[in-house]
């Protein structure tokens, strides 16, 4: 077994925090990084303490659910909660953000974003990525990454 890229590694986190998800429609992860050390990670959901929609079904209006907090919105709230600076860090996500998403992205002073799943990319958030100077890169994860069997085998090439 090969080592696996940085891109991997962080967009294997993405998809492991998406595992945490409560919504029942889509699961997606964010992973914040900065040079290549993890600030952040989050996953769409409920605030804390409030109605999951895995226990409560959604609570949707205008086809949006308006109980859930999206993947990289969390993890931008992390960093800001804790104090974390974001600028000239890189976010991996598991689908590409949504437009409110981006517009907070660009503001938070990312450079890149990392993405496994193309999903409703707005044409919108895509001009603005590029006003900003922000780089957009799809990293699909079309191999599994993560075999358990092997992490106690011989030591990787």
């Amino acid at each position: 077994m090969e080592r696996i890229s940085w891109d991997q590694y962080f967009m294997a986190q993405s998809h492991l925090l998406a595992l945490r998800s409560t919504c029942t429609r889509l699961m997606v992860g964010a992973t914040i990084v900065r040079d290549k050390r993890i600030i952040a990670g989050g996953y769409n959901g409920s605030i804390a303490g409030g109605d999951h929609c895995s226990d409560h079904g959604c609570y949707v209006i205008d086809n949006h659910c308006v109980r859930t907090i999206h993947a990289e919105m969390n993890a931008l709230l992390q960093c800001a909660k804790f104090g974390v600076t974001t600028g000239d860090a890189e976010i991996y996500v598991t689908h590409f953000p949504c437009l409110q998403c981006s517009k907070a992205i660009i503001q938070a002073g990312i450079k890149t974003v990392y993405y496994a799943v193309d999903y409703k990319n707005h044409p919108y958030a895509i001009e603005l990525f590029e006003q900003a100077g922000v780089k957009l890169e799809k990293v699909p994860l079309t191999e599994p990454i993560l075999d358990l069997g092997k992490i106690n085998s011989p030591a990787v090439k």
